[in-house]
């Protein structure tokens, strides 16, 4: 591992080519329940105009009552398996990077490992990486196929965050939504797939959820108080993303021998549209090379990057040999970036 000499804990490498891993399938879902700018501004101290000019948000989705995250992950699973043309029961291993689980047990990924059919899949949760989750799932995945034994590993993304987020909160509310995202991995072309990718993380209270835990365990006298609900520092958000992302990138680029120009495709993390359109001329590319869903869906946590991976897909890209640059950060903060060449056909 080769450290970063501009961020503190930071690592980045590159894939042997022994067993070359990629993204054969992705998939999302979100709820059918729009909600927009103007009808949260009827109980917030906001405006539509307000909420686009600082996030780029339009509207996002919520979850309708009796349904969970669990229900969305399954939807954007089985739309990803049918998209790599892989059968649940042929899964060695299930992932599922999510904050906002149904409940604290059981497993989330063991319950949709049993809805979708994969019975004899491994069982894996990430549950604290927050939006960093989904490209620290495929991080994980990546290394599962180095002992040659795995063919097929189902990674998921999903959060509910209209459940953690305080309706009466305008600094919170409107940044978030709801949605589920999936890909399956798997042994690709040499010379294809992942080729490098760079990590790290710096303790910070900047965005956290202070109730719920063994420290403060959720009870009557929490009720009242609001620390059952996701809390947020936006400043301080802002700067982690634009002190911690570009030079995540750069590495990720330097391991994979390519520069800035050379990547097809931008997918970032998209706390907001501003962050994104920033991070692009921080790097001095065309802003159009990053597709976005925030516009619709808001922050989706963990979910994020799979639904603009899902966007590309439907669009036709990203085509054979086409460079992709993943790039998140989270709560934590937890920071990542991956870079990915499209293999030309079905490994």
């Amino acid at each position: 591992m080769r450290p970063h000499q501009d961020v503190p804990s930071t690592s980045g490498s590159t894939l042997s080519n022994r067993f070359p891993v990629g993204i054969l399938g992705v998939g999302s879902h979100v709820p059918d329940n729009v909600v927009t700018n103007e009808e949260l501004a009827r109980g917030l101290d906001t405006s539509d105009e307000w909420i686009v000019k600082r996030t780029g948000i339009r509207e996002r989705r919520f979850l309708p009552e009796g349904t969970g995250t669990t229900d969305m992950c399954v939807a954007a699973a089985e739309e990803a398996l049918r998209e790599s043309g892989t059968d649940a029961a042929d899964l060695d291993c299930v992932i599922v990077a999510t904050f906002t689980f149904d409940q604290l047990l059981p497993s989330t990924a063991l319950t949709v490992s049993e809805r979708i059919g994969a019975r004899r899949a491994v069982a894996l949760d990430l549950n604290q990486a927050a939006c960093s989750g989904g490209l620290y799932g495929m991080w994980t995945a990546l290394h599962l196929f180095q002992g040659g034994q795995f063919q097929r590993v189902l990674v998921i993304g999903a959060e509910a965050l209209s459940r953690i987020t305080d309706p009466t909160d305008r600094t919170t509310r409107v940044f978030f939504g709801d949605a589920a995202g999936a890909a399956v991995l798997g042994p690709v072309e040499e010379s294809s797939g992942v080729l490098s990718w760079s990590l790290g993380g710096t303790l910070s209270h900047g965005v956290e959820v202070p109730a719920g835990g063994t420290r403060e365990p959720f009870g009557p006298e929490v009720v009242g108080t609001g620390r059952q609900y996701l809390k947020m520092n936006g400043p301080e958000v802002w700067e982690q993303v634009m002190t911690r992302v570009p030079p995540s990138v750069e590495e990720t680029l330097k391991l994979a021998g390519l520069r800035a120009d050379e990547i097809d495709h931008y997918v970032f993390h998209q706390a907001n549209r501003n962050l994104v359109t920033g991070l692009m001329d921080a790097l001095g590319q065309p802003r159009e090379k990053a597709a976005t869903t925030i516009e619709e869906y808001g922050n989706t946590g963990a979910a994020t990057i799979f639904t603009v991976l899902d966007r590309l897909r439907r669009s036709g890209r990203p085509r054979a040999g086409e460079h992709v640059l993943i790039a998140v950060i989270g709560a934590g903060f937890l920071w990542g970036s991956m870079c990915l060449r499209q293999q030309a056909s079905a490994a």
